[in-house]
């Protein structure tokens, strides 16, 4: 059986759901994307940027990406601990990009989420956009009865001091791009070629780890764009179906 990791700093458990001033006008539209390339999937975010600050509706990407490291601005060179020839054989890819924060991985069995919201349509800025997520992934990880809190200092989600999810965001004259990735059911053994996030000795989880089993990843989708409705007070239309919050 797998075993919890213990907590190693105070949880911050207050204000977990940030207040929402107003209603988002424009429904957000979902987008399952199943399994594409990071290349792929940043160009198509850079596009849908630029039609939502143009007045286009928000969008909500969902998907997996095949094996990749990713890079922030704060990215350290030292923090990737295998060569990228080593990496490049054991399948990964490795990317510089524009959002914040430091190297972490995507790979499938992550359910990876790139939000495009114009945050001039609800007054807000960064700091409250991240603390919005976290209250969005702390609920879907509750629907599975797992508690996720936050740390203070440490962007992201935690269970028992150990790592669940990733935040790292680029705001950009307004509007929003890159997001969150949760561990759903990963290969965490790619962690360790890493310094997740920047953050020397961090263990990382995953909901299968927590629960024994790994949950479907469908449910797990259709549980983030609830909390999503939920904390950010908009009408999510996901395929055939809309969901309030």
């Amino acid at each position: 059986m797998r075993r919890r990791a213990a907590s190693r700093r105070p949880a911050d458990t207050s204000d977990r759901s940030p207040a929402v001033p107003s209603r988002s006008a424009a429904p957000c539209a979902v987008q399952r994307l199943g399994l594409i390339d990071y290349e792929e999937a940043w160009a198509l975010q850079r596009s849908l940027v630029e039609e939502c600050r143009a007045g286009g509706n928000a969008r909500l990407l969902l998907l997996e990406h095949p094996p990749a490291y990713t890079f922030g601005a704060r990215g350290r060179q030292e923090h990737l601990l295998a060569s990228e020839e080593r990496l490049a054989a054991l399948g990964a890819t490795v990317h510089r990009i524009d959002r914040g924060g430091d190297v972490t991985f995507h790979g499938p069995g992550q359910l990876v989420g790139y939000p495009i919201l114009d945050l001039r349509r609800w007054g807000q800025g960064p700091l409250w956009y991240v603390r919005s997520l976290e209250a969005a992934l702390i609920e879907t990880l509750a629907a599975f009865g797992i508690a996720g809190e936050r740390v203070p200092g440490r962007p992201g989600v935690w269970v028992g001091g150990a790592k669940i999810a990733s935040i790292g965001v680029r705001v950009s004259r307004g509007v929003t791009s890159h997001g969150f990735a949760l561990n759903v059911d990963p290969d965490l053994s790619y962690f360790s070629h890493i310094v997740p996030c920047g953050l020397p000795g961090v263990r990382v989880t995953s909901m299968a780890e927590v629960l024994d089993s790994a949950p479907v990843m469908d449910a797990v989708m259709d549980a983030a764009v609830a909390a999503f409705a939920n904390v950010f007070d908009m009408e999510l239309h996901d395929g055939r179906r809309t969901v309030a919050p």
